[in-house]
């Protein structure tokens, strides 16, 4: 049940690859330029999405026999911790290459298995559809900027993208604790919805930690895995709470891909799930993955 990939020089080369063991429906790299510096990405029986965590990049997506679609001047920041994130869609059978016109570039690259070939497109830092919920008191204050979402649903499949926050110095996110993985319609006459999901953690400071805890049933004991900058999680069932530090902003770049579904429709852990009713703005965040 999931895993934890301590950080390393993954070289340019996938973190999360195809037909990963653990979670087969993602697919995540990351992607260090310089200027002048190229790299090219395609990733058969996928969709993907480029995203500038820093530097500022030229994007060329391209599909035999028609003609590329250039994107220029993607990414207005330096580092995931100023401004809103900027990325390109890279459909089903569309190949992308990535220059770096800034000094430097930290590119990620996350993907979802997909049957469709759809079209490719921008998201520039003021589509980016922000939300932001919790409270200090509660320590559960986060913010998320979607970058793949449903502003966005009717040009992606199920590849959800998302820039995860914990606002101020320490704090819970995942939280109640929620799981989603099976297709399946409850007893009550809800839904919940199978998807697999990759975490990359940051710190602010960088020397900052977590924590992610994975517990397969809601009275079962799981593993918790020690984050740092770096870190990655691979999900593909169970409850997934984590938590920040004192004195540490947390980030992680989320990658969640639905096997049929194109909305995401979690399932609180019954211990819990009554803090659904008491964290404040948590409706509007579930709301926003639907």
């Amino acid at each position: 049940m999931g895993k934890h990939i301590p950080p390393f020089d993954n070289k340019n080369q996938p973190i999360i690859d195809i037909n990963d063991e653990v979670t087969p429906l993602c697919y995540f790299n990351q992607v260090r330029l310089k200027q002048g510096e190229t790299h090219q990405h395609e990733v058969e029986g996928y969709e993907s999405v480029i995203v500038l965590a820093g530097g500022t990049c030229s994007i060329k997506v391209s599909k035999q026999g028609q003609a590329p679609v250039v994107f220029d001047n993607i990414g207005q920041r330096a580092s995931v911790w100023e401004g809103n994130p900027e990325s390109v869609y890279v459909p089903l059978g569309y190949r992308a290459e990535i220059e770096c016109v800034s000094e430097q570039a930290d590119v990620m690259i996350a993907g979802g298995r997909y049957e469709e070939s759809l079209e490719p497109f921008c998201v520039r830092q003021d589509d980016v559809d922000m939300v932001q919920y919790g409270s200090d008191e509660t320590k559960t204050h986060r913010k998320i900027k979607h970058v793949l979402g449903q502003s966005n649903a009717d040009k992606r499949g199920r590849l959800l993208v998302s820039e995860l926050f914990t606002v101020g110095a320490g704090g819970w996110s995942g939280f109640p604790p929620h799981k989603h993985d099976e297709d399946r319609i409850k007893e009550d006459g809800s839904k919940e919805t199978l998807y697999q999901e990759v975490y990359q953690f940051r710190f602010n400071p960088d020397f900052g930690f977590g924590a992610q805890f994975l517990y397969e049933h809601e009275d079962d004991f799981g593993p918790v895995y020690h984050v740092r900058t770096g870190s990655v999680i691979a999900i593909d069932k169970g409850y997934h709470p984590s938590v920040a530090a004192p004195g540490y902003e947390m980030y992680y770049f989320t990658i969640i891909v639905g096997k049929t579904s194109k909305s995401l429709i979690q399932h609180f852990d019954p211990h819990h799930e009554y803090q659904v009713n008491t964290i404040p703005g948590i409706k509007d965040m579930i709301a926003k993955f639907k």
